[in-house]
C-alpha cells in the first residue's frame, strides 16, 4: 500500500527524543577491536555506527519487520550480516512484537533479503560458521501465545536458500539461545525454553553440526526450568556456563547463603542460578555459592544472558535487573560499576536497570558493550565506568498529547524511560551535534521508569498529569525543576476506594482523560470508572464493576480492567469505556446508568474509543488481538450510540490497530496507527491509503492532530516521535484531485537566527514546506522569487502522482540566508505552472 499511495510523496519529520534511550536486545561487532557496531533495539529497527557509537545510521528501516531479536556478522566476511527478527522477551504487559523471519545482507547492511522462517515470530540467536558463511544456525522461539511447529533450531547449508529444522522439542517449546564451540564448529549447545517455564525446558548439545542432539541433564536442576543463557570459554572450550531461571520451589536452604537477597519473605522459586561444566556439558555443577535471586527474582523471562571473558575462563558476567561480575568461576559476584557519562545530558543519576546484551571485545577484554532498557553503554575498564551512547532516537512511546502554547509542547510516556516533553519546533536533524531538547516530566534515579498517559493541565502550563503502572497517577509541577517521581514537585493523585470497600483494580496502564467540559474534572478506568472534580484530589466511582475476572499476568485478559475511555464533546456525562475482553459500555448520564453496547464487536482488547466530534451518536472503536497472535485489523463505527456496528477496516492490511482519530478540520478524514505504520481515509473508513511515506517500519501506538497548527504527531513504540504537516490532506477534495497540478497555500515561516547556544530549546531555522498535487509523475521545478521578481533559489525534484512535499530552507542559491519579506513560489510541472506566496517573518 505504501508504494501505490497518493501520499507517498509526503514527508515525516523526526522529532526525537534520543537522550532517553530504549531497550537494546542485540549488539554485534564485525571483528575484534572494530569501531563498527550494530545495535538492535527491541522494537527500533537496526542501527549501525562506524565511529564507535558517536553517530548512528538506521540500516533496516523499510523491511517487513522492525522488532529485533539478534544480529550476527560472519567471522569470515564482515559484509555478511544476519538479523533475526521478533522480540525475545515474552512480555505480558507492554507490547512484545513478532518478526517476519531471518534477514541477510551481503553489503554491510545497505540492502537486505528476507531468507524465510517467517512463522518463527521470535528469533533468539543467529550463529554463523567461522569459516563458511553459508552455514548458519537460527534459534527460534516460535509463537509466544499460541502453538506452532516452526520453532527450535534451524540450519542452512546454502546461505539461507533452504532450511532444515534440526532440533525440535514440541509445538509449545522453542529455543532461545545457541552457542558454537570455538574449537569445533560442529559442536553447538542450545537452550530450549517452554515459556514461561516447564518440563520441556533444558540444554541440548550436538557434536555433528546439528544432525543429532542430546539433552544434557547430569548436574542440572530438575526443574521446572524457565529461560536459560549459555556461553563457552574462548580459551578452553571444555568450559561452558549456563545461567538458568530455576522455577523449582524455593526453600531457605536452597543456597548456602541468602545474603544480599531481596523479597525472600514472599519468595516462591529458586530463581537465577549459574551452572558450570568443565567437560563440554557432560556434567554440570552449580557454580554460585551465594544466592542470586536478587539478579532478576521472578523476571527470568527477560534476562539470563551470561558472558565469559575471552582471556579468563573463570571471569564471567551475568545480566538481570542489574549486571554482575565474577572472577572466581561464578562462585561470588559483585555488581558492575555504575559511574556514567553520557553523550546527551539527562537528569538520571545511575545506570539504567534491565540488561539484555553484553559484548566483550576479544582483542581487548577491558572493552565492553552493554545493551539495556536505557540504550547502549560502552566501557573500557571491564565495567567500572561507562559512556552512555544515548544518541539513538528509539523511544518506545505509549501515548502522546499536546498543549496550546506557541510553540506548542509535545508530551508522551514511554516504556521504562519516563515521561518526556519538548517544543514542537525542535528538529534534531537540524543540529545533530546539539543537546537533545527533550526534557523529563518525570523519571526515576536510574534514568527510567514506565510512563503512559501524560496530559498537560489545560488551565496551567506548569502542571502535567502522568502515571506509573497499575493506577499510580501523579501531578507534576514542571516549574519546580525536580523531575524525580516522589519529589517535592510531585502530587500523588492515585485513585483509592473508600475505606472499608474492596480496593479498585487497575491495569498495566490506566486510561485517564481530562473532561472536555470542565478542566478540573478527571476520569480514569480500572475495574470501575472513577471521577475527580478537583484535579485528582478526591475520587469516586461512577460505575459498578465493569471488568472481567482477572487472569494471570500472561493471560489474554490479565486484569480484566478498562483499557480506554472517551468523552463526547456534545454534552457532559456522555462517556464510553472499553475493556480488555472487548466489552464496551456507554453512559449518557455521567455514570448513573451504563449500557453494554458490545453486541456486534469481536471479543478482543479495546485499543481505542473515539466519540465523534461531528455527530453525537457516532463513535469509532478499534480492537487488537495481538495477545492471541491474531493480527487482524479490527475497526468499527456506530452511528447510533453503539446499537449497531459497521466494520470499516475494509482494505487495511492484517496489522493490529492501536489508535484511530478524526481530523479536527475535515469530517471525512480519519487517521489510523497500527503495529506497522500509519493510514488515512478520505471517506470515513470506506477506503484506506498508506500514510507511511518515508516513515520507517514502526508501530504507531498513538497519534494526535494539533488543531491550530494542522500538524499530525505520531508516537511510535521504538522510533520516538514524528510530525507531518497535513494542511494539504485537510484541503484535499475532488476538485484538487482532478487537477493536473495544484499548489497549496504555504504557511508563514519565521527566520530564527542561531546565536551561540549552550542549552536547549534551540531556536530552529524557518523552513517553508511546499505542498503540491500532481496528476502525473514527472520533473518539477520550484522557483523562489523575491519582491523584485528575481529568482533567488531553484529547487529541482521528481514529483510523484498525488501529494508531494518540498522544503525551502530560507536560503538563496548562493547559500546566504534570505531576509524577511514576502516571496513568490512558482511550481512548474510539464506545461503547467502555478504560483503562491510565502511570508518570511524576522
Amino acid at each position: 500500500m505504501r508504494d501505490s499511495s497518493p501520499f507517498r510523496g509526503l514527508h515525516w519529520q523526526p522529532l526525537g527524543p534520543s537522550m532517553q534511550g530504549a531497550r537494546i536486545e542485540a549488539l554485534a561487532v564485525p571483528a575484534p577491536g572494530s569501531s563498527t557496531i550494530y545495535a538492535g533495539p527491541g522494537a527500533g529497527n537496526v542501527w549501525k555506527s562506524v565511529n564507535n557509537g558517536m553517530t548512528w545510521q538506521p540500516i533496516f528501516e523499510h523491511e517487513s519487520a522492525f522488532a529485533i531479536g539478534d544480529i550476527a556478522v560472519a567471522p569470515s566476511n564482515s559484509e555478511i550480516v544476519w538479523v533475526g527478527t521478533g522480540e525475545v522477551q515474552p512480555r505480558h504487559s507492554g507490547p512484545a512484537y513478532a518478526g517476519t523471519g531471518a534477514f541477510k545482507s551481503t553489503n554491510g547492511g545497505r540492502t537486505w533479503d528476507n531468507m524465510g522462517l517467517a512463522d518463527t515470530y521470535h528469533i533468539g540467536k543467529v550463529v554463523i560458521h567461522p569459516k563458511n558463511p553459508d552455514v548458519v544456525y537460527v534459534a527460534a522461539m516460535g509463537h509466544f501465545r499460541s502453538l506452532n511447529q516452526e520453532r527450535g533450531v534451524f540450519r542452512t547449508m546454502n546461505g539461507g536458500r533452504t532450511w532444515e529444522k534440526v532440533l525440535y522439542i514440541s509445538e509449545r517449546t522453542g529455543v532461545i539461545d545457541l552457542v558454537m564451540d570455538p574449537a569445533d564448529p560442529k559442536t553447538l549447545f542450545a537452550s530450549a525454553w517452554q515459556m514461561p517455564n516447564g518440563a520441556e525446558s533444558g540444554i541440548y548439545r550436538t557434536t555433528d553440526g546439528g544432525n543429532t542432539w542430546k539433552q544434557l541433564r547430569a548436574g542440572l536442576p530438575a526443574g521446572p526450568m524457565g529461560r536459560s543463557g549459555l556461553d563457552i570459554a574462548a580459551g578452553n572450550s571444555r568450559v561452558i556456563y549456563a545461567f538458568i531461571d530455576n522455577w523449582a520451589k524455593w526453600k531457605p536452604d536452597t543456597a548456602s547463603t541468602a545474603s544480599g537477597t531481596t523479597g525472600n519473605e514472599q519468595r516462591q522459586i529458586v530463581g537465577g542460578e549459574v551452572y558450570r561444566s568443565a567437560d563440554r556439558g557432560e556434567t554440570w555443577q552449580r557454580a554460585n555459592t551465594e544466592d542470586l535471586y536478587q539478579v532478576f527474582s521472578i523476571y527470568g523471562w527477560k534476562f539470563c544472558d551470561v558472558r565469559v571473558s575471552p582471556d579468563n575462563e573463570n571471569e564471567i558476567y551475568i545480566l538481570g535487573n542489574r549486571a554482575f561480575h565474577s572472577t572466581d568461576g561464578g562462585r561470588t559476584y559483585q555488581r558492575i560499576g555504575e559511574t556514567i557519562r553520557r553523550v546527551h545530558n539527562t537528569e538520571g543519576t545511575a545506570m539504567h536497570l534491565d540488561h539484555h546484551e553484553l559484548w566483550i571485545d576479544p582483542a581487548n577484554p577491558d572493552r565492553l558493550l552493554l545493551g539495556n532498557d536505557g540504550g547502549v553503554h560502552q566501557s573500557y575498564d571491564r565495567g567500572s565506568t561507562w559512556l552512555h551512547l544515548n544518541n539513538l532516537p528509539i523511544g518506545q512511546f505509549y501515548f502522546v498529547s499536546v498543549d496550546m502554547q506557541d510553540p506548542y509542547m509535545i508530551f508522551g510516556g514511554t516504556q521504562d524511560d519516563g515521561a518526556l516533553y519538548a517544543p514542537s519546533d525542535y528538529r534534531p536533524d537540524d543540529e545533530p551535534a546539539a543537546n537533545d531538547a527533550w526534557r523529563h516530566v518525570w523519571l526515576d534515579r536510574w534514568t527510567g521508569g514506565d510512563a503512559f498517559v501524560t496530559l498537560p493541565d489545560p488551565t496551567d502550563s506548569r502542571y502535567v498529569y502522568y502515571e506509573h503502572q497499575n493506577g499510580d497517577m501523579l501531578r507534576m509541577n514542571l516549574a519546580a525543576g525536580n523531575p524525580f517521581s516522589g519529589g517535592p514537585a510531585t502530587e500523588n493523585i492515585r485513585p483509592r476506594a473508600p475505606r472499608g470497600e474492596a480496593p479498585w483494580r487497575f491495569g498495566w496502564y490506566t486510561p485517564f482523560i481530562i473532561s472536555r467540559h470542565e478542566p478540573r474534572t478527571l476520569y480514569a478506568g480500572g475495574n470501575v470508572v472513577v471521577k475527580s472534580q478537583n484535579r485528582g484530589g478526591q475520587w469516586r466511582a461512577i460505575s459498578s464493576d465493569l471488568s472481567d475476572p482477572a487472569g494471570d499476568e500472561r493471560a489474554v485478559v490479565p486484569t480484566g480492567t478498562i483499557t480506554m475511555l472517551s468523552e463526547s464533546r456534545f454534552a457532559p456525562g456522555i462517556l464510553y469505556a472499553g475493556t480488555e475482553s472487548g466489552k464496551l459500555f456507554l453512559t449518557r448520564d455521567d455514570g448513573r446508568n451504563w449500557k453494554n453496547i458490545s453486541a456486534g464487536l469481536p471479543k478482543k482488547w479495546i485499543s481505542r474509543i473515539v466519540a465523534s466530534d461531528y455527530d453525537a451518536a457516532t463513535v469509532y472503536v478499534s480492537l487488537t488481538g495481538y495477545r492471541e497472535d491474531d493480527f487482524t485489523a479490527y475497526l468499527y463505527r456506530s452511528t447510533d450510540y453503539g446499537a449497531t456496528w459497521t466494520a470499516i477496516a475494509n482494505n487495511l492490511p492484517a496489522e493490529s490497530i492501536n489508535v484511530v482519530r478524526e481530523d479536527p478540520q475535515n469530517a471525512n478524514l480519519l487517521y489510523l496507527g497500527t503495529d506497522a505504520g500509519v493510514y488515512v481515509s478520505l471517506d470515513r473508513g470506506a477506503h484506506w491509503q498508506s500514510l507511511c511515506a518515508d516513515l520507517p517500519t514502526t508501530p504507531v501506538q498513538d497519534l494526535v492532530i494539533h488543531p491550530r497548527e494542522h500538524e499530525l504527531i505520531i508516537a511510535t513504540h521504538g522510533r520516538s516521535m514524528f510530525l507531518m504537516d497535513i494542511r494539504s490532506l485537510q484541503a484535499l477534495n475532488d476538485q484538487v484531485r482532478a487537477a493536473e497540478l495544484h499548489l497549496f497555500d504555504v504557511r508563514p515561516v519565521r527566520l530564527k537566527w542561531a546565536a551561540p547556544r549552550e542549552v536547549p530549546p534551540f531556536p530552529p531555522r524557518g523552513r517553508a514546506r511546499i505542498h503540491y498535487w500532481l496528476m502525473q509523475p514527472g520533473n518539477v521545478t520550484i522557483a523562489i522569487l523575491n519582491a523584485e521578481g528575481e529568482t533567488i533559489r531553484t529547487l529541482q525534484t521528481k514529483g510523484l502522482t498525488g501529494l508531494n512535499d518540498a522544503v525551502w530552507d530560507i536560503r538563496a542559491d548562493n547559500g546566504r540566508d534570505a531576509p524577511s519579506g514576502v516571496y513568490q513560489i512558482t511550481v512548474t510541472a510539464g506545461s503547467r505552472e502555478i504560483s503562491t506566496t510565502v511570508t518570511v517573518k524576522p
